[in-house]
């Protein structure tokens, strides 16, 4: 299977396409490729995209279930936990993927159709994609076994995963170039990271902290994504503090950052 997507892969991207679809199936033929080398060659494949949230969902609630009776919204620590974690985990995928995209790439990179944004879109695409699935998978299921009780409103939801993901191709792009340059960085990263699920909303509720932790907390764009979660699964919920034009700007801002500092570094990085 992996061979044959190569194949096609190297077939497509070494083709001389129309120049108007030329980046659309030059992003097609990267996504093939990263399917197969993410999810193709590991055991069960997809099915650990859906079991690694699940998994730190459950264990949230065995936690804090053995402390408290009820979350501090609903009474489902399940839905509590799935709000933050899932927003949470789509930031960090596509991130993730998009950082190391042009390392996964660097043997394509040589076809003249294969432009140095290609790898980052096709990564933050599949990253997006997959993680959408997941979370379709897990809310849907928490809303059959809680119903009637609980509904989903689409709007805000959409737009917790829109400003999440936004938020992690920004940090993607702005991440590509050190990472390619010195791999020591995605090591770091993974390090840095690991403190956002305590200060991004995952688990306390943003109104239960005191000041100033809570103004301050606020300047993390995560907790604007969580917090639109949380408010399409409570409808008596409403986070006030949320403004997806900041987590917007943010990551426009960062994008763009990204983007000039692969332009100047990329001749050090691929000419070497």
């Amino acid at each position: 299977m992996n061979r044959s997507v190569d194949q096609i892969s190297t077939a497509t991207l070494g083709s001389h396409p129309p120049l108007l679809s030329a980046t659309f199936r030059s992003i097609g033929a990267l996504m093939l490729r990263e399917m197969a080398t993410r999810y193709g060659r590991n055991p069960g494949g997809y099915l650990w995209a859906v079991l690694e949230p699940a998994a730190g969902i459950a264990f949230l609630c065995l936690v804090f279930q053995a402390g408290f009776r009820a979350p501090p919204l609903g009474t489902s620590f399940a839905l509590f936990y799935a709000t933050g974690i899932l927003p949470f985990f789509a930031f960090l995928t596509v991130s993730n993927a998009v950082a190391q995209a042009l390392n996964r790439s660097r043997p394509l990179l040589g076809y003249p159709r294969v432009s140095l944004l290609d790898p980052l879109i096709s990564a933050a695409c599949l990253a997006a994609l997959t993680q959408l699935i997941v979370g379709v998978i897990i809310l849907g299921a928490l809303v059959i076994s809680l119903a009637p009780m609980t509904r989903i409103d689409i709007l805000p939801l959409g737009m917790s995963y829109v400003l999440a993901m936004s938020f992690g191709l920004a940090t993607g792009v702005a991440l590509a170039v050190p990472v390619t340059a010195h791999p020591m960085w995605q090591s770091i990263w993974s390090v840095l990271t690991r403190p956002l699920v305590i200060v991004s909303g995952v688990i306390l509720l943003h109104e239960k902290l005191p000041d100033p932790w809570r103004s301050w907390l606020e300047w993390n764009p995560l907790v604007h994504a969580t917090g639109l979660a949380r408010q399409a699964a409570y409808p008596g919920y409403s986070a006030a503090y949320v403004n997806p034009g900041y987590v917007l700007a943010v990551s426009g801002c960062l994008c763009l950052f990204g983007l000039v500092l692969l332009r100047l570094m990329q001749r050090d990085l691929f000419e070497r």
